[in-house]
């Protein structure tokens, strides 16, 4: 039985309390063999409320379960259908491969640690897990880049955009599984470094070391995966918005000319199409950009001021970076009719029902010779 009057009865059982200074700490409970990897930081606070740690492992053990289940479904619907297989879903897939995979190596070893309060696996096993998070962040930010500028060169460059192919879309894929890798591998040859992190149940990079060369890595890695995306993000999304006004004035203006009160062209239709679609991406990435944003100031406020990080503030960094994996299979349920319409005729007790309207259709491909991009759903 846990008590707070007895520090040392909060200690699982086999696992060793080592403390250099001498007052109970939330390291106390790791392992003896991981203590070389623990800032000297996490010494100065005591251990968490052990309903922290019980509302943690719910927490990630509910994230984890949907996004497993979710990101399954997803993969296997858009390979089983013969109408989802397009050169841009590829990219779709590999983002719910990514997302899997993510949870897959991810949430059960934070359950665990959750139930013994601390880091309960070995010290290299403690780095995998750092690693594994920063691999699957990175494929995930960068798949959905690529997926905003497919969307980009459908909606704004039109006709004259070069279709994206299948050897396109598998060639960007190879491009951020390799830079990906790269990019994460790089801490096990020295440049910073996965460690054990907050109240000692999850293990990510190291923002504590008061080195310039690990700041080094964590502040060109942070613009690889965060400010370069976003400079993207919001030049690519200020153009589609720009156009897309453009061609509505455009449209007006022609309903106008001809007396009427609306224009409905089959151009209009596919634009119109165009811009659902640009909105399923456009939440899809905001989304992730709120799961990883905690992530980024806490390692960017360690780097600079230490007094800002605790162990009970690296709980929601973690929390949120894992819940990314639960949004895109939520996403593309609701708002992808063709991905829906799918999902109801294989899976029926997962669909999502309703009444659709005539005009809700959505681009599968951008390849400008093959089929027409956009194709109508029945109505109800």
């Amino acid at each position: 039985m846990v008590s707070w009057n007895n520090p040392a009865s909060m200690l699982p059982e086999g696992i060793l309390s080592t403390n250099p200074f001498g007052n109970y700490t939330v390291v106390d409970a790791a392992p003896k063999e991981l203590l070389h990897m623990v800032d000297s930081h996490w010494y100065q606070y005591p251990p968490l409320n052990p309903l922290w740690y019980g509302l943690l492992g719910f927490a990630i053990f509910v994230l984890g379960m949907l996004s497993i289940v979710g990101n399954a479904v997803v993969i296997w619907v858009f390979m089983n259908t013969k109408s989802l297989r397009s050169p841009a879903n590829l990219l779709v897939v590999n983002l719910a491969v990514s997302d899997f995979c993510m949870m897959f190596t991810m949430f059960p070893p934070m359950v665990v640690n959750c139930y013994y309060h601390t880091w309960s696996f070995s010290p290299f096993f403690c780095e995998l897990y750092g690693f594994f998070g920063s691999l699957f962040g990175c494929i995930s930010i960068w798949t959905m880049i690529f997926i905003t500028i497919d969307r980009y060169n459908v909606i704004v460059k039109g006709v004259s955009a070069e279709p994206l192919t299948s050897n396109g879309s598998l060639m960007r894929i190879l491009f951020v599984w390799v830079l990906s890798l790269v990019w994460t591998i790089l801490p096990f040859f020295g440049w910073n470094r996965y460690v054990p992190e907050g109240n000692l149940t999850a293990c990510g990079t190291d923002y504590l070391t008061e080195s310039s060369f690990s700041h080094s890595y964590l502040y060109i890695y942070g613009t690889w995966v965060y400010v370069l995306p976003l400079v993207i993000i919001i030049g690519a999304y200020s153009q589609i918005v720009s156009a897309v006004f453009a061609h509505e004035n455009q449209m007006r203006e022609q309903a106008k000319k001809m007396g009427v009160k609306s224009l409905r062209s089959e151009e209009a239709q596919k634009t119109s199409a165009e811009c659902r679609l640009a909105k399923v991406a456009l939440m899809t990435v905001s989304l992730w950009f709120i799961a990883w944003t905690p992530y980024l100031v806490i390692n960017f406020a360690g780097m600079n001021n230490k007094s800002m990080i605790s162990p009970l503030f690296t709980i929601w960094g973690s929390l949120f970076a894992k819940a990314n994996a639960v949004y895109n299979p939520i996403v593309y349920a609701i708002s992808h009719p063709k991905y829906r319409a799918a999902l109801e005729k294989k899976l029926p007790c997962l669909s999502c029902s309703g009444n659709n309207d005539s005009n809700d259709s959505v681009s599968v491909t951008t390849a400008q010779s093959e089929q027409p991009i956009t194709e109508k759903t029945e109505s109800a």
